[in-house]
């Protein structure tokens, strides 16, 4: 017993030296782990050690519903070519906090118009401008309106630019390259319009697909190919056949869904507190979005490898809530499931079967 309390007294000691020291050294002992950490964080290519193939960076999973994910955002990287679908909300800084290589960007997409996938548009075209180093505008495609949207970002930065400019030098911020080019994709549906190749480059394919995401219409899904690998984003829909067929065998199928019932509580709680506006809307939002088990009928329905849920409605603010959330899904789709979360990095090394997940942050 004796011993038992001498130990107790000694590592009490230790430990109050220990923190006598931090506390006296407090100073040069974070200016130390901060130096190590721009020592091997700061301009270094988080993707030089990626395998050649397709990445994917899950940016935002979000919805426009108050939470800690950022809306809906997805980058990829191709070989040597990178992309971006939707900027929503708080998106683009995730996507830095990856580690994405801006300065590989080739060109940006929007599913459709709605403001929480657009919402990020000016912060992407600042980071591709300042830290991807353009030369030239950044091309963004998307669906009819996309020039008038993409405009009025540009023309809101523009004092910002002069700033940039004023302060920073041409040399740094290269006048040329700030702002955006908009092209609008044309499909408007019937037997052979909805899909289109509308990039192919160096091996890399990207295809428009039409979803049904009425009254917005036309919205778009996307699907990108590259050395036998390929991957399929909904945007925002209900089930769609042609998202189905334009999605036909791919690697990973990322889908969103909303909860209709998890959805119908939450209205009717709005209700019962006298907020009727904001019940209608919530009662409104099920007729355009699918839910989990209709993302998972498409998943198996065009034979894709495995399923990832982004752009999650309600937000899912705690795991216990997964299966809630999931219902019947895995009735549905028999291949691996994955709920998906900011910061997520999906890898798919060129012809191969692999499919890697890890965490860029948490």
């Amino acid at each position: 017993m004796k011993r038992l309390i001498l130990i107790c007294i000694g590592l009490a000691a230790i430990g109050a030296i220990a923190f006598g020291g931090f506390y006296l050294f407090q100073r040069q002992i974070t200016a130390y782990i901060f130096d190590r950490g721009v020592a091997r964080t700061l301009g270094q290519d988080p993707t030089a050690n990626l395998s050649d193939g397709l990445h994917v960076y899950l940016c935002g999973v979000g919805s426009p519903l108050p939470s800690e994910s950022a809306g809906p955002c997805i980058g990829i990287v191709a070989g040597q070519k990178a992309f971006v679908f939707d900027t929503g909300s708080g998106s683009i800084r995730n996507l830095m906090r990856m580690g994405f290589p801006m300065e590989k960007l080739q060109s940006a997409y929007l599913t459709h118009l709605h403001s929480d996938h657009i919402d990020g548009l000016g912060e992407l075209l600042l980071q591709a401008w300042v830290s991807g180093g353009r030369s030239l505008p950044l091309p963004v495609l998307g669906p009819p309106g996309t020039k008038s949207v993409v405009n009025g970002f540009v023309a809101a930065y523009q004092v910002d630019r002069g700033l940039r400019i004023a302060h920073h030098g041409e040399t740094v911020v290269n006048p040329a390259g700030h702002g955006a080019t908009p092209v609008e994709i044309a499909l408007q549906g019937g037997s052979n319009q909805k899909a289109l190749t509308v990039y192919e480059k160096e091996g890399v394919r990207i295809t428009a697909i039409l979803v049904d995401h009425a009254p917005v219409e036309p919205a778009y899904g996307f699907r990108v190919d590259y050395k036998g690998r390929s991957i399929s984003i909904s945007g925002d829909t209900i089930y769609s056949p042609s998202f189905v067929e334009g999605s036909k065998g791919v690697d990973v199928m990322l889908h969103e869904a909303l909860d209709p019932e998890m959805v119908a509580k939450m209205a009717a709680a709005l209700e019962a507190r006298g907020q009727s506006r904001t019940a209608k809307v919530f009662r409104d939002i099920p007729s355009y979005h699918a839910s989990p088990e209709d993302a998972a009928r498409a998943a198996s329905e065009a034979g894709a490898k495995e399923l990832v849920y982004y752009h999650m409605i309600p937000p899912l603010t705690a795991r216990v809530l997964h299966a809630l959330w999931l219902g019947n899904s895995r009735d549905k789709f028999t291949g691996p499931i994955t709920i998906g979360e900011d910061g997520m990095l999906i890898s798919l090394p060129a012809d191969g079967r692999e499919v890697h997940y890890s965490r860029a942050f948490r």
